[in-house]
C-alpha cells in the first residue's frame, strides 16, 4: 500500500461524534497536525467521512 499524508485543516468543533471519532482514530489532534498512514481501505474510508476537515497528499 502507498503512504498517505493527512493534515487536519479545519476544526472538529461542531462535527458529529462519528467524525470526531474518525479524526481521533486517524491520529489527528489539532489544526495543521499531520500524520502518515498506509492507504488501506479502512483508512481511506475514514478519510472519506472527514474529507471536508482534512487535506490528503499521496
Amino acid at each position: 500500500m502507498a503512504k498517505v499524508k493527512i493534515t487536519q485543516i479545519k476544526s472538529k468543533i461542531g462535527s458529529s461524534k462519528r467524525q470526531k471519532a474518525c479524526l481521533e482514530s486517524l491520529g489527528l489532534r489539532r489544526i495543521n497536525h499531520s500524520v502518515e498512514r498506509e492507504g488501506t481501505p479502512e483508512t481511506l474510508g475514514m478519510i472519506e467521512k472527514v474529507k471536508h476537515l482534512v487535506r490528503v497528499e499521496q
